[in-house]
């Protein structure tokens, strides 16, 4: 499968129905609505929104997105990939395309916020180089919160596509993995 990574509005149709989408997973995953410390992402705080659709088809793959907390610091917000890509490398490629953005712009450090009922994101976090740190901003104290950040290196993140990787990332904001 081929996908394409583009940035796009955070109004954008395709993104809205992917955030809706998972809002309704972790719904599910935790058993109320109730799950989100602090401010939700909107346009007005949102300072990037790429969404990854099927090259072939234009199938929504997944989404992500970065509010701007400080003058060097973002926040990845409404990461996620459908469950039918999953494992594919899409998130692997939104989170690299978020990194490279972040780059762009001067903003040197990474955090997010994910919780102990997505073991699967965590785990993904940690092997893309997150490490957990205490909980910040509006998540300290939340039960439903684990906190991870990544200190941007200097060297460029693009990397060679793998051997036999069948997968490319193009379009505006664009980056190749």
């Amino acid at each position: 499968m081929t996908w394409i990574i583009a940035q796009r509005p955070w109004t954008d149709p395709v993104g809205e129905a992917l955030r809706v989408a998972q809002k309704a997973e972790l719904d599910l995953r935790y058993g109320t609505d109730d799950h989100e410390p602090g401010t939700p992402p909107t346009a007005d705080n949102i300072d990037l929104f790429l969404v990854a659709v099927d090259e072939a088809t234009g199938q929504p793959l997944g989404c992500a997105a970065l509010r701007l907390l400080d003058p060097v610091t973002v926040e990845v917000k409404r990461m996620y990939v459908v469950p039918e890509s999953r494992g594919s490398g899409v998130a692997t490629d939104l989170l690299r395309g978020l990194e490279e953005a972040a780059r762009e712009r001067g903003w040197t450090t990474i955090r997010l916020e994910t919780g102990p009922g997505q073991p699967d994101a965590m785990r993904f976090y940690e092997r893309e180089g997150y490490r957990e740190i205490p909980l910040f901003g509006a998540y300290v104290g939340s039960d439903h919160s684990v906190c991870y950040e990544r200190v941007l290196p200097d060297e460029s993140l693009r990397r060679s596509p793998q051997r036999g990787s069948d997968h490319a990332v193009a379009a505006p904001c664009v980056h190749r993995p």
